[in-house]
């Protein structure tokens, strides 16, 4: 009640005076990071090709790997949303020094954990290969080995480049990162053709080609920062190894690991409920396994153009709340929301519309493609209907600070509706892979509804990343500065 009545007094007093972004402004953030996850994805899809090209024990241990690499990195992706909502909050303040402080702390933070990630990898490699994913033929065992070990190197700089990249989300410029990661992935392209083909290298060649591709991207995005002169990072010491260590970035590392930890453990746990849902899909049969995989590649490309929003959002919601303008907050949460039901219409249309040619593509029995078919159809019309309400919606209470809630509604829904219901539907009542899905879109229902109960509530609003000690004055006709 008292969060709806602050809210009510400050749209009488500022109301939407000064606009912090308008749709051009908008757009700019959200379409390179559109083209971004589709290159990112449609280029990885070449890469696995490719790799299969070896035999299939490679293409089953590269993907075994990559499942685990992807975990990994999801932590850290997490964490670098949570350091660029510091960020963004304290430039809506006008504080650039802090929010350039707390830029600074997250490539720290990200570079320290995530090699500290990739011993404990190395320390558990026995287990990821011998026991996380059953028992593994020797051939496929071998492979998974291989490309274990040269791509866990990969992890420190993924991490850098994820966080840099959400700095420059922070100053507006998602162009370069975008830029950035094409270039990687191209050159991960052509060091598989090189390496695997042309100098015969095998799975080794794909993982080297990884490897250098991801030290790339980590190199470029930090050099850029260094040289890009953005504002807020100006008095930063990013390059200077004391910074890690001064006592004046503390508090941005604890305001990071309050946002970021919650949600990088909320990954995590989806990461978790992934896995056993696949032991579901498994003992479903081997077309099932077939089915599931490649239904889960292609609906990928329809909730592509939402999770490039769920990246971008986050900064947007995070200036408005710095600033203490909730009626804007609530303003771009609605817009963006209307954004992303347009997209996933839009990416939805085009890849039921073109199903028939991709399943041509893949030539798999007319069961699989069966299941496929309901399976992609199902997943569009869910999508149109309640994925923003499951993803984006969230991502505006994160932005605020609100992120337990969403991490325990996440993890808790994904136990007793997904987990739950896919096993209801697709082992007890022996509706296949088919039903397992359907046991992930009651999932998606019971988030949703959650979701928009906690948005009207208005408590999401009551959270607050810093101190009032730590602000200046809130003055409604300020236009923020993004650097």
């Amino acid at each position: 009640m008292a969060a709806q009545q602050r809210i009510k007094r400050q749209e009488s007093c500022s109301g939407l005076q000064a606009r912090f972004y308008t749709d051009k402004m908008l757009w700019a953030l959200f379409l390179p990071l559109m083209t971004e996850q589709f290159l990112k994805y449609s280029l990885g899809i070449a890469d696995s090709m490719m790799v299969s090209g070896i035999g299939e024990a490679a293409i089953s241990g590269v993907s075994l790997i990559d499942f685990v690499i992807s975990l990994f990195n999801s932590l850290f992706s997490a964490l670098a949303i949570g350091g660029s909502i510091v960020a963004s909050q304290y430039l809506g303040k006008g504080m650039k020094g802090q929010a350039g402080n707390a830029s600074v702390q997250l490539i720290w933070l990200s570079g320290t954990l995530s090699v500290l990630a990739t011993g404990g990898i190395y320390l558990l490699r026995p287990f990821i290969l011998g026991r996380l994913f059953g028992d593994l033929a020797p051939e496929v065992e071998l492979n998974a080995g291989i490309y274990l070990d040269i791509t866990a190197l990969s992890l420190p700089f993924l991490a850098v480049y994820s966080a840099g990249a959400a700095i420059f989300r922070c100053a507006r410029n998602t162009v370069l990162p975008m830029k950035i990661m094409i270039g990687a992935n191209l050159l991960n392209v052509g060091g598989n053709a090189l390496l695997i083909y042309a100098l015969d290298m095998e799975v080794a060649g794909a993982a080297w080609a990884t490897l250098i591709s991801r030290i790339l991207s980590a190199v470029l995005v930090i050099a850029f920062l260094i040289k890009a002169r953005i504002p807020f990072m100006q008095d930063a010491r990013l390059h200077s190894l004391s910074s890690a260590f001064s006592t004046e970035y503390r508090g941005s590392v604890g305001k990071i690991l309050k946002v970021g930890m919650p949600y990088s453990f909320e990954n995590g746990m989806f990461y978790l409920g992934r896995v056993l849902v696949l032991a579901m899909v498994a003992a479903a049969g081997t077309s099932a396994l077939a089915a599931n995989s490649v239904a889960g590649t292609i609906i990928l490309f329809q909730v592509l153009p939402g999770m490039a929003i769920v990246a971008g959002m986050p900064v947007v919601i995070a200036h408005c709340v710095g600033a203490g303008d909730y009626v804007q907050a609530r303003f771009y949460n609605k817009k963006i929301l209307g954004y992303t039901y347009l997209c996933l219409l839009a990416s939805c249309v085009l890849v039921v519309a073109a199903l028939p040619l991709t399943l041509r593509i893949y030539g798999l029995p007319e069961q699989t493609s069966a299941w496929i078919r309901e399976i992609v159809w199902l997943h569009a019309l869910f999508t149109v209907l309640f994925w923003p309400l499951c993803y984006v919606l969230p991502t505006t209470f994160r932005a605020a600070g609100d992120v337990r809630f969403p991490m325990w509604t996440s993890i808790l829904s994904m136990i007793f509706c997904r987990l739950l219901f896919s096993y209801l539907f697709g082992i007890v009542l022996e509706g296949g892979v088919v039903g397992i899905w359907l046991g992930m879109f009651v999932d998606w229902v019971a988030k949703a509804v959650v979701f928009v109960f906690r948005y009207f509530s208005g408590k999401w609003t009551q959270f607050r990343l810093i101190r009032p000690e730590e602000t200046v004055p809130f003055n409604p006709n300020r236009p923020l500065d993004f650097g």
